[in-house]
């Protein structure tokens, strides 16, 4: 598959072009529970079931807790599944998430960020997500809807490789993505089989001395996730590191081959860059404030300041060599972020950020705002002015406030 196929051209909110991948991608379970802002997604591919548009088995559960349960057994027999989730109801999964990573089940979960309580917030910021980055499961964050229906095809190509075999959440920020309607372009359902093939699974060594698809399977049993107490745990934790360092090579490979038939990549599926080739300052982000930020770094360009934005698409695992090389000539940067660290020293995007730039040679000077939490808007006007505050920061080379709270009242 080495063309562009014919495509047609959709009008989606971010919810709708996740559910309608996974459409697309022949699933045999989704077990989910609705909550605001992801409930879209959910809702649509129950039409489709109850329509007879999918083979799929749809599991309405009676939480969230109940639903990761569900995939992690359903992904355990060898199912190509999937769920979505947001906040609370990601929060609630806290326990199942690190069992489902753990048991190398290949889950795809679309996460509407959102804020969590409390006060009850049901609007977007990264504080569900980012409060599950060392949970052992692959991180993606988009920038539209486009991207989200891009992306959840992508998730089970990357998921199901049988040198990474984990779990992938796909963050598109609540409301902002998840409820607005935009130009999606969809591939063929054809295509999307094609691409992304049956779920392959990798071999092991059964307690009879056979080699089986690692999955249950009554005529080759065998145990998952069983007792490893301080003989063998550490030696499973490693083997999750390994996934993750293998997930950051078979992320770009995705990214390059899904080109080929979509006509669109994202950078190279780790970062995406805009304007930084001879950039002297740079915002580093996540998420749909990327797509305001290029329009700013195109005014500021033909004023004659080189600026430009570094999108973190891929937060797990960390593209530690990407970041470096992306900004290795950048006389200064803000790193935003939409979610906090508390007691830590500024937002965990900023933190990972600092710490990959730690041993530059020549570091550029680094700040963090931190911002939008709740949901709150940060104009095109106010973002210029993080700009502007990077270009007095590059020119004198002096740091006043290493960590700023944007946009707030104090």
């Amino acid at each position: 598959m080495e063309k562009q196929v014919k495509q047609e051209t959709m009008a989606l909110n971010g919810d709708e072009a996740v559910a309608f991948a996974v459409k697309q991608c022949d699933v045999d379970v989704v077990a989910a529970y609705p909550i605001t802002p992801q409930t879209i997604i959910v809702e649509k591919f129950s039409e489709y079931v109850a329509n007879g548009e999918v083979q799929t088995e749809f599991v309405c559960t009676e939480s969230e807790h109940s639903a990761m349960t569900a995939c992690l057994a359903a992904s355990a027999t060898g199912a190509r599944t999937f769920t979505a989730s947001a906040s609370a109801g990601l929060a609630l999964m806290h326990e199942m998430l690190f069992v489902t990573s753990g048991s190398r089940a290949p889950v795809v979960m679309a996460v509407a960020n959102r804020a969590l309580s409390s006060p009850l917030n049901i609007h977007g910021d990264h504080s569900d997500s980012m409060a599950e980055r060392d949970s052992g499961w692959i991180h993606i964050y988009v920038e539209n809807a486009q991207e989200a229906y891009d992306s959840i095809i992508q998730a089970f190509k990357i998921a199901e490789d049988v040198g990474v075999s984990l779990p992938i959440i796909v963050g598109l920020d609540g409301f902002t993505i998840s409820h607005t309607l935009e130009r999606v372009d969809v591939l063929p359902e054809d295509a999307v089989k094609q691409y992304i093939g049956e779920r392959q699974l990798p071999n092991v060594l059964t307690h009879e001395g056979k080699t089986v698809p690692f999955k249950l399977d009554p005529d080759n049993p065998m145990t998952m996730g069983p007792n490893a107490l301080q003989n063998y745990y550490f030696e499973f934790k490693r083997q999750q590191e390994e996934g993750m360092k293998n997930a950051l090579k078979k992320i770009q490979e995705v990214n390059s081959e899904y080109a080929k038939i979509s006509g669109r990549s994202y950078g190279n599926g780790l970062v995406d860059a805009y304007q930084l080739e001879d950039a002297e300052v740079a915002i580093v982000c996540i998420g749909s404030t990327a797509g305001t930020l290029k329009v700013i770094v195109d005014q500021l360009r033909q004023e004659g300041v080189k600026a430009g934005v570094l999108r973190l698409r891929t937060f797990r695992p960390l593209p530690v060599e990407e970041l470096r090389n992306a900004l290795k000539n950048v006389k200064a940067i803000a790193v935003m972020d939409k979610s906090m660290s508390f007691g830590g020293f500024g937002g965990p995007v900023f933190n990972e950020v600092r710490h990959v730039l730690y041993d530059v040679k020549e570091h550029p000077l680094i700040v963090n705002y931190i911002f939008g939490l709740g949901g709150r808007d940060t104009s095109p006007r106010n973002l210029r002015r993080i700009f502007e505050d990077i270009v007095q920061i590059a020119k004198t080379g002096h740091v006043e406030t290493q960590v700023q709270y944007y946009g707030l009242r104090e």
